[in-house]
């Protein structure tokens, strides 16, 4: 079973580290031009903040990753 996970339960620094974990991922495109990972953070917190995407903790490869808010009824939550 997968785990939601508030975001805005998190530290400013681990909310922080997690984003960064997640853009840096392999196969994460952010289109034609190029990002720094602060401006990739910044967006993934964006996205987070209107609501549009949820971080999930994944029991089986035990990570955290963001999905769209209308992809949750795709997992097994807790």
């Amino acid at each position: 079973m997968d785990t939601l996970i508030p975001y805005d339960s998190l530290s400013p620094e681990a909310l922080d580290t997690i984003l960064g974990d997640i853009v840096s991922r392999d196969g994460t495109d952010y289109g034609d031009y190029d990002l720094s990972a602060a401006q990739k953070r910044d967006q993934a917190l964006q996205v987070l903040k209107k609501g549009e995407a949820v971080l999930l903790f994944d029991t089986e490869s035990e990570t955290i990753k963001m999905i769209p808010k209308d992809a949750l009824s795709n997992y097994d939550l807790m």
